[in-house]
């Protein structure tokens, strides 16, 4: 079979008779605070059948009452226990590549595998680039982001996928159903959410301000861990409001030498407000996310997590495959210490 257009693209790119060696300069790579931080705070689960599944209570029956002398005592039976439950999910990601893309570039694949190559001793005379470490860093990578905006989205864009922190901690609290509990009917399971809030006159403080009210109420219940995840728009907002109330420099602007007119990277309790570009490229620039790390959890399945596959080539093609494949789930298990935020 004929290269396709876009294996003849990829090998020009790839190969040259005359270079210097560079290696392949990634331009899109951006930080991913939201999955960095929930695989530091995973927590795995050995199996199950469909689903994961945590008890949970939002009630009290048992409470102190007066009485004197015979009067009767009154007995309780609480029985307030709920479940939360989450069903896990399957995800892949696979690349291929024609045994005559490698030759092309100066490899040669030694089994059916493709698990053992070797490169021609003169491969870097035409190589501009390795275009088998490029396919493999590309599968890597584009694995990667993929997960992280699947970690950010609600699930909608494709049923197959686990639904992410936008299915969790939503504009809609007090509405829909989470991990098998409605929540109109189970208030205490439920995240803040304030929106639209006026930022348009900085010096009035409004921001800063719902911010000091919210963090009193997340740290209401438990003892949470937070993260705050920010767009664009929003950290300019708060950035702005900083600088209504405060000073570039307390020497004043005829300080000797360079004058920083900058802000420092903010934070609000203690916590850092980190910036998540995929908050901006999947068009919520506004945003401020809070999460508690100790009840919205990321949660693999023992032996699942990031799994290598080599498969064998079908008899009748010369294509060298890999993919990998990740079980499990973004789970929350409490929803009252998170909260969503927005500016108008």
């Amino acid at each position: 079979m004929p290269f396709t257009a876009e294996e003849l693209a990829n090998l020009a790119n790839a190969t040259h008779d005359f270079h210097i060696k560079k290696g392949v300069q990634s331009q899109i790579k951006q930080v991913r605070p939201l999955m960095d931080n929930l695989n530091g705070a995973k927590e795995g689960f050995g199996g199950g059948k469909e689903y994961v599944v945590k008890r949970v209570k939002g009630q009290y029956t048992s409470r102190y009452r007066g009485y004197s002398h015979d009067d009767e005592q009154v007995y309780e039976n609480p029985a307030n226990i709920k479940q939360v439950r989450g069903k896990w999910y399957e995800i892949s990601s696979g690349i291929q590549v024609t045994y005559t893309e490698l030759k092309a570039n100066g490899i040669h694949v030694e089994n059916s595998r493709g698990s053992s190559v070797s490169r021609a001793s003169d491969a870097e005379l035409y190589q501009l680039a390795d275009i088998l470490e490029d396919k493999f860093e590309d599968l890597e990578e584009g694995s990667n982001r993929s997960f992280a905006e699947m970690c950010w989205r609600d699930g909608t864009q494709d049923s197959k996928v686990f639904p992410g922190m936008q299915s969790i901690i939503t504009t809609t609290p007090t509405v829909g159903v989470t991990f098998g509990l409605d929540r109109a009917q189970h208030t205490w399971f439920r995240n803040r959410a304030t929106l639209a809030i006026n930022v348009a006159t900085p010096a009035n403080q409004v921001l800063v301000q719902t911010l000091q009210k919210e963090m009193r109420q997340l740290r209401r219940f438990g003892t949470p861990s937070h993260k705050m995840y920010a767009g664009s728009d929003f950290l300019d907002a708060f950035e702005m409001e900083l600088r209504a109330k405060g000073n570039y420099t307390l020497d004043g602007w005829a300080k000797s030498g360079k004058i920083d007119a900058s802000v420092a990277d903010v934070a609000f309790k203690g916590v850092m407000l980190e910036y998540d570009p995929l908050l901006d490229d999947l068009g919520f620039p506004k945003r401020l996310y809070v999460v508690d790390h100790n009840n919205i959890k990321l949660m693999p399945m023992k032996g699942e997590e990031n799994k290598i596959h080599t498969p064998e080539r079908p008899p009748e093609k010369y294509v060298l495959y890999r993919a990998k494949t990740w079980t499990g789930l973004l789970f929350a298990r409490q929803l009252n210490t998170s909260g969503v935020y927005a500016i108008a």
